[in-house]
């Protein structure tokens, strides 16, 4: 079986929209995937800043957002598949929506961006709320991507992402276990952008600094770190948490930066269970970018027989909208998408929206 299938995914660190274009194949059981072509579409600044107030909005003015978001979204995949997918078929649109709202505790979260305006858009089906089902049936909603991540780089033993919020997979006592690891790019592009920078370009300023052991040792004590898993972040972590202990620290922004760095390599480390054999670790998102950020994680597993592996550009900033892709194939197959154990749901589920456009 073969489809051909659009992947969308929108940050936390609100870089841009990322859109992948795939052709995925099945032959028992076993999937594998090639990339087309791909995009990742900055935000003019009008949307970059709708979308961080977003959370702020009344009820109507909230409403009118999702909806004008998704025509947005659709009309820039229009484009993309006018100037990029000649010559191939476009079987369906997975949509991950950008998260404004995220709280599993009391089942909620909600991505920005209508399906169904993108479904109009384009003319294509779309898939789109991919958390809602599991969050349902008693889960986290997140991480989304293990499950891809199982069947597309099966030959890895851990998988990280590093984006506005890190999260990890992996396999423990025979269960898959996932989740939300630490604030991430969202920290380290705030302190970069007090400085004129979209991004601190691979930890160079960071690397300069020192680490302040008050600041990190008040980031470690977040109670986040406490818990165990299944968990998952909302943004309002590093806004509301994070960000203020960073903001009221008298240190210089370098030294702020090596300090975030040591504090996330840190919070990495500490969920990695030793091993007696050498185990490997796929990296990915933006982060993995930041060549001293992957330094100093790869230093911190060290005693742990644990060895990074940083991929070619393409999967470093397009994993997640390829295993959006793939969730929206699996949804369309009506089969599962998430994998309880990692969410803590009661029960596997066949999550998604599915709007059919024209």
């Amino acid at each position: 079986m073969i489809v051909h299938a659009i992947g969308l995914m929108s940050g936390s660190s609100l870089d841009g929209l990322d859109i992948f274009f795939v052709r995925l194949t099945e032959v028992d059981g076993k999937w594998q995937y090639q990339g087309i072509a791909s995009s990742c579409i900055p935000y003019p600044k009008d949307w970059e800043v709708k979308l961080r107030q977003a959370k702020s909005l009344s009820v109507p003015e909230f409403l009118n957002l999702h909806t004008a978001y998704g025509h947005f979204t659709g009309k820039l995949v229009q484009e993309f598949i006018r100037s990029k997918c000649s010559g191939f078929p476009v079987d369906l649109i997975a949509s991950h929506g950008h998260t404004i709202f995220h709280d599993p505790a009391n089942g909620t979260s909600f991505q920005l961006g209508d399906g169904a305006a993108i479904a109009a858009e384009t003319g294509i089906p779309v898939v789109s709320d991919l958390r809602n089902l599991d969050i349902a049936y008693g889960g986290q909603g997140a991480p989304l991507v293990p499950l891809g991540e199982q069947l597309l780089f099966s030959e890895f033993d851990f998988w990280l992402n590093l984006g506005g919020i890190c999260n990890i997979s992996f396999q423990k006592n025979a269960e898959w276990v996932a989740f939300d690891v630490a604030a991430c790019n969202q920290l380290l592009n705030a302190l970069a952008a007090t400085q004129g920078m979209a991004f601190d370009a691979n930890g160079a300023l960071a690397a300069t600094g020192q680490v302040d052991v008050g600041l990190l040792n008040q980031l470690d004590a977040a109670a986040y770190f406490r818990l165990a898993a299944p968990k998952s972040l909302d943004n309002s972590f590093s806004t509301e948490v994070c960000w203020p202990l960073i903001e009221s620290a008298k240190l210089s922004v370098a030294d702020k930066l090596r300090t975030v760095v040591e504090h996330i390599a840190g919070q990495i480390a500490a969920c990695i269970p030793p091993s007696a054999i050498e185990t490997s670790m796929l990296v990915s998102g933006g982060g993995a970018f930041n060549s001293f950020l992957v330094a100093r994680i790869q230093a911190k597993v060290a005693g742990k027989n644990l060895k990074l592996k940083v991929p070619d550009e393409l999967t470093i900033q397009y994993k997640e909208a390829l295993i959006m892709a793939l969730l929206g194939t699996l949804r369309w197959l009506e089969r599962p998408t998430i994998i309880p154990s990692v969410t803590g749901a009661r029960k596997a589920s066949i999550g998604g929206a599915l709007w059919i456009g024209s």
